[in-house]
């Protein structure tokens, strides 16, 4: 005899939390490892949700320009009749961006010196080409900069967030944190700018109040620049 009702029952009957549980899905991964349900998740366009195994839970966070698969805890003390949830994964849909734009970025960097400045890689989904962006900028110092981010139009979508520390050190500040925590972007900053042949970059992926590093370097170079220390 089944024991389990045919129908199963609603996650929640408030439309604020159904909604969000239905923005937001979570669901178990079956002994064989997919389903459907997990299946149309990774392949979605954008949108995130999390898959739990017997190894732990995993953010699956999509974007046109992203496919993100990331533990974000190990597995259960208890026995958890699951499949698991696998290993990381970090795609960039997008390919990787054209070097070029990383040394006009650079180059306009080195123009700004003393100051600090910024930049933006925008993708377009459907041409599938990239541009470089300098935002508008209410201040600049040598160790201050203010910058708006673009507000892309259709097809457009922004990639990477870059900006330098002019003559200093290459590092992610508090402020970069706090600006960073609610964003899904690479963010990047380039130190020692007024030295073309010692220019210092640090890289991470933001996603989901995460920083995460990644494997690879975005850009299509002949030499990956070390993360500065």
């Amino acid at each position: 005899m089944n024991i389990f009702p045919l129908v199963a029952p609603l996650l929640a009957d408030d439309q604020t939390a159904a909604a969000v549980l239905d923005a937001v899905p979570c669901y178990p991964v079956p002994p064989s490892g997919s389903s459907p349900a997990i299946d149309a998740l990774r392949a979605s366009r954008a949108g995130h949700g999390f898959i739990v195994g017997r190894d732990g839970m995993m953010l699956i966070l999509r974007r046109p320009w992203l496919a993100l698969d990331y533990r974000v805890t190990e597995g259960p003390e208890c026995h958890a009749p699951y499949g698991d949830v696998g290993a990381d994964d970090i795609k960039l849909r997008c390919g990787l961006i054209p070097g070029d734009l990383l040394e006009e970025a650079t180059d306009q960097f080195h123009a700004a010196l003393p100051n600090e400045a910024a930049a933006f890689v925008l993708w377009n989904e459907r041409t599938g080409e990239f541009a470089l962006e300098f935002p508008a900028i209410d201040e600049a110092t040598p160790s201050r900069l203010v910058y708006r981010t673009p507000q892309p139009g259709p097809d457009l979508h922004v990639v990477v967030d870059m900006h330098s520390h002019g003559r200093g050190g290459a590092f992610f500040s508090a402020t970069d944190n706090a600006d960073d925590a609610h964003a899904t972007k690479i963010a990047m900053v380039l130190g020692h700018v007024d030295q073309p042949e010692n220019v210092q970059i640090v890289t991470r992926l933001c996603a989901s109040g995460m920083f995460i590093s990644l494997k690879r370097f975005p850009f299509d170079v002949t030499e990956e620049p070390a993360d500065a220390a």
